[in-house]
């Protein structure tokens, strides 16, 4: 795929990268090559082929869904210096409008 110097410069803008007019051709080339590669992954026929979520055939254990901490919430919040409905007070540090 043909990029032209003008498209290059606009995705180092996007990019938010730095290009030195010494290297445009360079970068340029190795772009190329890229979309090259896209291009004929693209073109491949994967009709034939099923969706798969994982490239070898295992199943994922699972656990059960047990409680396995204790709740220390009360023994917790006795250390914070402030407290209200059961959440820790600390101070504003973002100003914004009211």
């Amino acid at each position: 795929m043909a990029l032209s110097d003008q498209e290059l410069k606009e995705i180092a803008y996007l990019a938010r990268i730095n290009v030195s007019e010494d290297s445009l051709s360079s970068l340029k080339k190795e772009l190329e090559d890229i979309l090259d590669l896209f291009q004929q992954l693209n073109e491949a026929d994967t009709s034939e082929v099923n969706a798969m979520s994982h490239p070898l055939d295992l199943s994922q254990p699972t656990r059960k869904d047990e409680v396995t901490e204790e709740n220390l919430r009360e023994e917790l919040l006795k250390n914070a210096p402030s407290v209200k409905s059961g959440l820790f007070l600390v101070p504003k540090v973002i100003d914004g409008e009211n």
